[in-house]
Order: structure tokens, then C-alpha cells, then sequence
């Protein structure tokens, strides 16, 4: 039977091992379980051990209470910390940092449609 924390915590390593380019194979091999294992993990139908816990957290370069993560963040300053630690999680991800790069852009309008200057994010263009 499911547990929501269980479920949980196995989206979240999920959705971190595939923003890293990980398939549920590398990332087994990686961390040192089955691939089996790793599925059961992240459908949320077994937990792992501490060890394997720190292999996770340490592959994906992300805290283990990160991997626990539910609630929404709302308070400004966690928002930007949150952001600014998922960075340096794809800062060597081409693929993905490319893909970021696309959304902050277009989302900022950068480069300005209104010329040189700075614009409605107060970034210069």
C-alpha cells in the first residue's frame, strides 16, 4: 500500500533524476540498487535505506531533506534560495540550462522589443 509521504518522496527523486539526465538504469547503477528498486522508490511503494538516501542526495547535489519536499514554498526569500539551488543543480546540464535560459527569456523579453535600455523588469536589454 501507498504512503503520500512514500509517493511523494519518490515524484521528487523522480522528477530530480530526470532533470540531471539520468534514466531509472544509470541512475540505479549509479546509486548501487537494482533498477527494480529504484522504480518500487520512486512509485512511492518502498523506502531505501540511509545509505542509499545519501547516494541519492549526493548524485543529484541536492540536501536529503530537499528530497521531502511537499509544501509549497511561499516566503520570498525561500522562493529565490530554492531557485538559486536549482541552478547550481543545472548549471551543468546543457539541455536543461538551455531550456531555462529559453523561459526566463521569453518571460523577461529580453532581448527588449522596445529597443535599448531597460524595460519592465528593470534589466537592461
Amino acid at each position: 500500500m501507498k504512503n503520500k509521504t512514500l509517493e511523494q518522496l519518490g515524484k521528487n527523486i523522480q522528477n530530480l533524476r530526470k532533470q540531471n539526465g539520468f534514466s531509472q538504469e544509470e541512475f540505479a547503477e549509479k546509486i548501487g540498487i537494482a533498477t527494480n528498486t529504484l522504480s518500487s522508490i520512486e512509485r512511492g511503494f518502498s523506502f531505501m535505506t540511509i545509505n542509499t538516501l545519501d547516494r541519492i542526495s549526493e548524485t543529484l547535489n541536492v540536501q536529503p531533506q530537499e528530497l521531502f519536499y511537499i509544501a509549497d514554498v511561499t516566503d520570498e526569500l525561500k522562493m529565490y534560495e530554492y531557485i538559486v539551488g536549482k541552478l547550481e543543480i543545472i548549471k551543468n546540464n546543457k539541455y536543461n540550462l538551455n531550456l531555462l535560459y529559453k523561459i526566463v527569456k521569453s518571460l523577461f523579453g529580453w532581448p527588449s522589443p522596445l529597443g535599448r535600455g531597460r524595460h519592465r523588469g528593470g534589466e537592461p536589454s
